[in-house]
């Protein structure tokens, strides 16, 4: 009798363990989806060319929100020793009242003097980067990093910490150099809405790159496929549609130069 009971113990625990195991995957499936939601609810509020708008005055009132978007350069924080030094954006910019806002934030670090990479450091970063959130009209905060190999922890940090701040309705969006998006992917897990691949400046692997997107290529990295980074300078063949276009523009932004460029997406 006490085998028989101890035999059905063990079935009970069995059933018990298996049951908790696909409930936690049934849990983990719906946070997914949940999570992919929110991704696709953010992304589908922002238009489908995005203006980036550097540090320069820059009056771009004249742009239909429904067609374009804004993508500015916010702050630009350098990384130095144990330090975070934040710059304000100083030139004037001038939008529409509706316009579809992305602050961007550069982060760059002192070459004369390596940041140390500090937890505290990233706590600062991360908390400097989730403030301009705050701006008016801003649908989504952008980091532009140009992080090195020893940087990713760290950064990756940063990410993290920036979207448990941020709100769910804000998106994430990080530039990506194209070699992260092709064959050094480390994009894949991150907590981000997109990595947008920047097709121009590229470096020693420049004509690789054009050569892929010029064979309609899709990026290996998974948050590289939803966008492109281009350059009015130096146009690129090939590109696929449907994709959201990020346009930085060497000049200033006219009626004719932005016209331009929506015209090209028809």
């Amino acid at each position: 009798m006490s085998r028989y009971i101890s035999k059905r113990n063990v079935l009970a625990v069995v059933i018990a363990i298996a049951l908790l195991s696909a409930l936690a995957i049934a849990f983990s499936r719906a946070r997914l989806r949940a999570e992919n939601f929110e991704v696709s609810l953010r992304q589908s509020r922002i238009p489908e060319t995005v203006l980036w708008a550097w540090e320069r005055p820059t009056d771009l009132r004249f742009i239909d929100p429904n067609q374009a978007g804004v993508a500015f350069l916010a702050r630009t924080i350098h990384l130095k020793t144990d330090e975070v030094v934040v710059t304000p954006r100083f030139q004037p910019l001038n939008l529409p009242p509706q316009a579809k806002v992305i602050a961007v934030v550069r982060v760059e670090s002192d070459a004369s003097s390596a940041p140390l990479l500090t937890a505290q450091q990233m706590m600062r970063l991360a908390e400097e980067i989730q403030a301009v959130a705050g701006l008016p009209n801003v649908l989504a905060v952008q980091i532009d990093f140009d992080a090195t190999r020893s940087e990713r922890d760290f950064y990756r940090k940063v990410i993290i910490e920036v979207r448990r701040r941020l709100p769910q309705s804000v998106g994430l969006s990080i530039t990506a150099l194209a070699s992260w998006c092709a064959d050094d992917d480390w994009l894949s897990d991150l907590a981000i809405d997109e990595a947008v691949p920047m097709l121009f400046r590229m470096g020693a692997d420049r004509q690789l790159i054009k050569n892929r997107v010029s064979a309609h290529e899709e990026f290996a990295a998974g948050p590289c496929r939803s966008s492109y980074g281009i350059s009015t300078d130096e146009p690129l063949e090939g590109l696929l549609p449907g994709k959201r276009l990020y346009v930085f523009n060497p000049r200033a932004w006219t009626e004719e130069s932005v016209h331009a460029v929506l015209e090209s997406r028809k």
